[in-house]
């Protein structure tokens, strides 16, 4: 009857030992980290697409899907016929059809920074900080936790085992009281415990590096945005040197023109 009440508590512990909780409600935070996305969206295409930021933002939010993130392809896609069928331009491009790419490609800039911001941003750095507060709680707690039953089963494996040897005398071991194969499971059970504590911690460790590698790829791509924003920016100051060079020489022309033909 000891036994069977022995081995029955042993599993019990066992299966009362919680497992590496909950980091959070990952649907939640995905939420949020979407919500940052979409503010900065939001906040900041009317300031880098004039005069066609309209046209942009309507761009965006009809290629939203279910995760209330914009599909990139599908959004420049329509950025650009809205801007090439409408003849849009602004005050460097002329052409529709040049306006077209280089309003694309901002918006493929502002929603490589607004992933960014969902990553690296203030509410973001504050959603990562209480996850990781989360697993180290949870892993500090499995351990206490978990040292706490291997004392319980061993006071209570040295209790039985006196209560045995003082009212017969015969038992002088825990083998002898359970039998070697029991014993052994009991032992092994509580190894297994501890055995999946080292692998929680490994996890949790994965995790962490996982983080650290996103943000270090957010801050490549925030690097080749403004790579790419710079080399644009170069482009189109050539491309109006040019123009206004063309111009100069053609009003130069013509004066020529005019005085040759006075004279």
């Amino acid at each position: 009857m000891k036994k069977t009440i022995f081995i029955t508590l042993s599993i019990s512990l066992i299966a009362a030992l919680p497992a590496i909780a909950q980091v959070g409600n990952v649907w939640v935070d995905f939420q949020n980290y979407a919500n940052d996305l979409q503010l900065y969206l939001r906040d900041n295409i009317s300031d880098t697409l004039l005069p066609v930021e309209s046209e942009a933002q309507t761009a965006i939010n009809s290629y939203n899907g279910e995760l209330n993130i914009p599909n990139p392809v599908a959004a420049r896609r329509s950025l650009i016929d809205d801007i090439v069928i409408n003849s849009l331009s602004n005050n460097f491009e002329n052409n529709p059809a040049v306006n077209a790419k280089l309003s694309a490609n901002e918006v493929d800039r502002q929603l490589t920074r607004s992933i960014a911001v969902g990553i690296l941003g203030e509410e973001a750095q504050i959603r990562s900080r209480n996850k990781l507060e989360n697993i180290e709680n949870s892993l500090e707690n499995t351990t206490r936790e978990i040292q706490q039953k291997r004392e319980d089963s061993q006071n209570l494996l040295d209790d039985i085992t006196d209560t045995a040897i003082n009212s017969s005398g015969v038992f002088s071991s825990l083998s002898s009281l359970l039998g070697p194969s029991q014993s052994r499971l009991i032992e092994l059970q509580l190894q297994n415990n501890e055995i999946e504590n080292e692998q929680s911690k490994m996890i949790a460790e994965n995790l962490v590096e996982t983080m650290q590698l996103h943000q270090t790829l957010q801050y490549s791509n925030l690097n080749l945005a403004n790579i790419s924003q710079e080399f644009e920016e170069s482009n189109r100051s050539r491309r109006v040197k040019a123009s206004a060079e063309a111009a100069r020489l053609l009003r130069t022309t013509s004066q020529v023109d005019l005085i040759g033909r006075k004279k």
